[in-house]
C-alpha cells in the first residue's frame, strides 16, 4: 500500500515537473501576466523596431561654435623662449654656442619683455613672432646700419591645455603656432585606455561644458577632426564603469559587462558573454529588460528575439542597447526537465528508502 502511494505521489510530481522546474524562464505572455507588470511594453524584436531603436537614440550634433572655432596667429607670452639672430653681428647673439637652443634663447619675462643689447628691454608678449622682428629690428636700426634679425619660438609654455581622465598620459599640453585639434590632443595623450567611455568626452571652454562622442571618429560626415583648441580648454575623458550591461541565463559566461562606444549591441553582449549555450538555451526566448526612462518618459520595455534561425542574429547585431539593460536568454523546456529530474531524483531515491524500511 504505502510503495503504490509513492508511486501515485512520485507520478503526479513528474507530471507537473514544467511547472515546477527549478531556475528562470520567460514567455512573451508572462511579462504582462505577473504582478505590476500591466503599463510594460513587449515588443518584437523586428527590422522596423531595430530602426526604431536606432533613430530614438541618436547622437547629438557637435556645437556649431566648437567647428567654426579656428585659432589666430600664435602671440608671443610669458615663458616663452625666443631664438634670437642678429646676421653679421655675432656678438649681439648669446654668447652660447649657436647650437646649443637652450642655452642661447631669451625668455619672455611675465611683463611681456625680454632684455636685448643695445636697447636692453623690448616688448615681446602679446605679438606675433612678424610683429616682434620688425619691433626688434626698427629698435637695433638706431644702433646698426641695415641689421637683419632672424625670431623663432624655441620653447612654447604661455599658452596650454589640460587633459585628463581616461587617457594613458594626462597631463598639460603646450599650443605652439601649429593649431592643435582635439584629435591631435587625444594622440598626443597616447590615447584611450582600456576602461574609457569613448561617448563621454566633455570640453570645457569659457565657462561652457561641451559633451562629445568621440566614437564616431571614424564614422562617416565625422567632423571631430575640425575642433581645434584654444588657450585654456580643458579635456576630460569619462570611464566606462556606469555603462553596464547584465546578460545572464542560458549563456556560456553568464556576466556584468561594461562597454566604452557610443553604441553597443545585443550581438556584441551576446558574442562577449560566449554566445547562447546550444545544449540548453531556448533560442526562441531572448530577452532584452529595459526599465522605465525618465527622461524620455518610455516605459519599462521588453523586447524579445526569437533566433531560432541563425539569420535572426543579423537583427541581434543592429539592436542597440541602452546603459543597465538586461539580456536574459531562457532554457528550453528539456533543459527544465532534465533540472527538475536531477532535483526530483534524490528525494526520490530517499522516499523510495523510507518506503522501503517500512514495508
Amino acid at each position: 500500500m504505502k510503495r503504490a502511494l509513492f508511486s501515485v505521489l512520485l507520478l503526479s510530481a513528474v507530471l507537473q515537473g514544467c511547472a515546477f522546474a527549478p531556475g528562470q524562464h520567460m514567455t512573451p505572455d508572462d511579462v504582462q501576466d505577473g504582478p505590476d507588470m500591466s503599463d510594460v511594453k513587449v515588443v518584437p524584436i523586428t527590422q522596423l523596431s531595430v530602426q526604431q531603436q536606432q533613430t530614438i537614440y541618436k547622437a547629438e550634433p557637435i556645437p556649431s561654435e566648437l567647428l567654426t572655432y579656428r585659432p589666430e596667429d600664435y602671440l608671443i607670452g610669458p615663458g616663452d623662449s625666443l631664438i634670437i639672430t642678429v646676421w653679421e653681428h655675432a656678438e649681439l647673439n648669446s654668447p652660447a654656442a649657436q647650437d646649443q637652443k637652450e642655452a642661447s634663447a631669451r625668455v619672455v619675462r611675465n611683463d611681456g619683455t625680454l632684455y636685448y643689447p643695445y636697447i636692453n628691454s623690448i616688448h615681446a608678449g602679446g605679438l606675433t613672432v612678424g610683429q616682434f622682428r620688425a619691433n626688434l629690428q626698427k629698435a637695433l636700426a638706431t644702433y646698426l646700419t641695415g641689421a637683419q634679425v632672424d625670431v623663432n619660438v624655441e620653447g612654447y609654455s604661455s599658452k596650454r591645455v589640460i587633459i585628463s581622465g581616461a587617457v594613458k598620459n594626462p597631463g598639460p599640453q603646450a599650443l605652439t603656432n601649429t593649431p592643435l585639434t582635439l584629435v591631435d590632443a587625444i594622440s598626443r595623450s597616447g590615447g584611450e585606455t582600456a576602461d574609457a567611455n569613448l561617448a563621454n568626452l566633455i570640453l570645457k571652454r569659457d565657462g561652457h561644458e561641451y559633451l562629445i562622442d568621440i566614437d564616431t571618429l571614424n564614422r562617416r560626415g565625422s567632423h571631430l577632426n575640425e575642433i581645434y583648441l584654444k588657450d585654456g580648454d580643458q579635456l576630460h575623458l569619462g570611464d566606462n564603469h556606469a555603462n553596464k550591461i547584465y546578460v545572464l541565463g542560458e549563456v556560456l559566461h553568464p556576466q556584468v559587462m561594461t562597454y566604452g562606444t557610443s553604441t553597443f549591441n545585443l550581438m556584441e553582449a551576446l558574442g562577449n558573454a560566449g554566445g547562447i549555450s546550444q545544449e540548453t538555451a531556448n533560442a526562441e526566448a531572448i530577452y532584452v529588460i529595459r526599465g522605465a526612462q525618465g527622461a524620455s518618459k518610455q516605459p519599462a520595455t521588453v523586447f524579445y528575439l526569437n533566433a531560432k534561425k541563425p539569420t535572426a542574429f543579423m537583427l541581434a547585431s543592429q539592436f542597440d542597447l541602452q546603459t543597465s539593460d538586461v539580456i536574459f536568454v531562457g532554457p528550453a523546456n528539456i533543459t527544465r526537465w532534465n533540472r527538475f529530474i536531477s532535483q526530483l531524483l534524490p528525494s526520490a531515491t530517499v522516499v523510495g528508502t523510507t518506503a522501503a524500511f517500512s514495508h
